[in-house]
């Protein structure tokens, strides 16, 4: 079936790009020989009526025109097709040099052409300046191929001219054309440095305070309910379409398991950014780092966790020099961008006390996520041990909780420790000893005196 699904999209496709190149040889026509050929509105695009194809389906789905499906064709072109684009290295004779109204930009390892903005409006447009100016519009950030993600202009230099900028296809629009199931999952990278987060666990698992569960369900309520609020109530003349919270409290209370359970009970992917390693030294980096993710946040309507907030947001010193100044920009622009996001952001910290006070107010939610108390503790010790099949009968659970003062995540760390005796073991029973030795290497972890 997959098979089937991939020959169906690459013969639409070898059916766009006969087109495609119809369209290109008569613009050339027009262009170096004025009269000699039709008019490029008379070549039609292929009909896709009725078809099921990835491509068909963009087509359809966005009611793309002519000169809209001729710009998609030209961002794939150097990923699916690129021989196509081999006439635009054609060389001015009079300059010895290739003709500047092509556009087209030649990276390191890519031997191909890849398009610009200059090529589109030359191939849509010739040398007709006002056709030109209207056709601009096709990479306005108003226009569908931005506010999707599906292609945009890449600018590399600042000073450049707008159209100079390389046509470049969204990974997710690649994904819709090589991959069968049409889905794109980024990987980690120094572009990219967010991880999805998942969790097998569910709201049962959670154990928290009655109060932190309350502060939690309103943000469930927010996920299932913006639209309504928004749209149908008009409520966005009033308020950001987004919701903004701060996680706070000891490492291993439950913070990255709640931003997990958030995503997987209302269908959103959740991506976590430590912003300890987005940091970075060098000006403009981070920045740069950050806008890639909500871009294809904003895009893809993912749940956002910033981890390690203090990095950033933390208690800022007075302004006494150049990196100052800028360190103090990367917050506003990370603020802007979160206040600006429609989607959820989460940040989490676990010393509320480094966050700068300035930036309470930014926050529709303050969750707190404690220690467990005993009873909670309780819980977690026999949520960790349900499915193990051999206990030792003098473990007793209350004793434990009541005696030892560990987060979830800690008692997490005791099970994987008493799993791992346990697996040498012939039956693989799980002892007291075993229990007091994982739990010794915990409180150790946090500068604690041993049980």
């Amino acid at each position: 079936m997959e098979q089937e699904i991939i020959a169906h999209n690459a013969r639409i496709l070898e059916q766009e790009y006969r087109w495609l190149e119809k369209v290109m040889d008569i613009r050339f026509q027009l262009y170096f020989s004025p009269g000699s050929a039709q008019q490029i509105e008379l070549v039609p695009p292929p009909d896709l009526t009725g078809d099921t194809s990835a491509f068909a389906r963009l087509v359809h789905d966005y009611s793309m025109d002519a000169p809209e499906r001729i710009v998609l064709l030209l961002a794939l072109a150097p990923h699916l097709k690129p021989e196509a684009l081999d006439f635009f290295f054609s060389k001015n004779k009079l300059y010895d040099r290739v003709y500047t109204e092509f556009g087209g930009v030649q990276s390191q390892q890519h031997s191909g052409f890849l398009p610009t903005g200059e090529t589109a409006l030359f191939m849509l447009a010739g040398g007709n300046l006002e056709a030109r100016i209207q056709l601009m519009a096709l990479f306005d950030e108003s226009h569908y191929f931005f506010r999707n993600n599906i292609l945009r202009l890449e600018m590399t230099h600042s000073r450049e001219p707008y159209l100079s900028g390389a046509i470049v296809p969204s990974h997710e629009l690649l994904a819709i054309f090589t991959h069968p199931q049409g889905e794109y999952k980024p990987k980690f990278s120094a572009q990219f440095p967010a991880r999805q987060v998942t969790t097998s666990l569910s709201w049962d698992d959670l154990v928290i305070d009655q109060h932190t569960k309350e502060e939690i369900e309103e943000i469930v309520a927010w996920l299932e309910h913006h639209q309504t609020l928004l749209v149908d109530w008009n409520l966005q003349r009033i308020i950001k379409p987004g919701y903004r919270a701060l996680f706070y409290g000891p490492p291993g209370t439950g913070k990255t398991m709640t931003a997990a359970l958030l995503g997987k009970y209302t269908g959103l992917e959740v991506y976590r950014i430590d912003l300890s390693q987005v940091v970075s030294k060098y000006i403009g980096e981070t920045e740069k780092n950050l806008a890639g993710i909500f871009d294809r946040a904003e895009n893809n309507n993912w749940i956002l966790f910033f981890d390690e907030a203090d990095a950033l947001f933390g208690k800022r010193s007075l302004t006494t020099d150049a990196k100052d100044r800028y360190a103090n920009q990367e917050v506003a622009y990370l603020l802007q961008r979160i206040e600006d996001f429609p989607g959820v952001a989460i940040l989490a910290t676990n010393f509320k006390g480094n966050m700068d006070d300035a930036f309470s107010r930014r926050f529709q939610s303050m969750i707190y996520f404690p220690m467990p108390n005993p009873k909670q503790r309780f819980r977690l010790w026999q949520n960790a041990f349900s499915g193990w099949p051999v206990l030792s009968p003098d473990i007793d659970w209350d004793e434990i909780a009541r005696k030892h003062e560990l987060s979830g995540g800690a008692i997490i760390n005791v099970l994987r420790y008493c799993a791992l005796a346990a697996v040498r073991k012939e039956p693989p029973v799980v002892t007291m000893d075993d229990l007091v030795q994982g739990i010794r290497k915990e409180l150790r972890k946090e500068g604690k005196s041993g049980v």
